[in-house]
């Protein structure tokens, strides 16, 4: 099975997951792994290592390069973990990926995350 693992510092990645289902309805192949403030790093690890299984392919989007979430995630990857990781989570990457999974496209999440940032007065 494809899933996709949001994570985030608080519970931003809960919020984000709500608004995607909000416009697409509900999405039971998105998870959610959340680094509350009475969290360590390994609370974070212990919770996202729960969404693995091993036939999976995985896909996580993060809130920041460089935080916490960000690099427990990189440290499973130098472990052998086989996961895509993104970080700079935003809403059109993570609707960009659902239909891509929906009509079986790969997408360039980086470009359309990029492209989702648009400074409107400029219009």
């Amino acid at each position: 099975m494809e899933k996709l693992i949001l994570v985030s510092h608080g519970k931003f990645c809960e919020g984000i997951k709500d608004s995607v289902e909000m416009i697409l309805g509900p999405q039971e192949h998105i998870f959610t792994v959340s680094l509350l403030e009475e969290d360590g790093p390994q609370d974070l690890e212990s919770k996202f290592t729960q969404h693995i299984d091993k036939d999976d392919d995985i896909v996580v989007f993060v809130d920041i390069l460089g935080g916490t979430p960000a690099n427990i995630i990189s440290k499973l990857i130098m472990q052998g973990e086989e996961l895509e990781l993104y970080t700079g989570m935003n809403l059109p990457m993570i609707i960009s990926y659902l239909n891509g999974q929906m009509i079986n496209e790969e997408v360039d999440y980086i470009y359309k995350g990029r492209k989702g940032i648009v400074k409107v007065n400029d219009l």
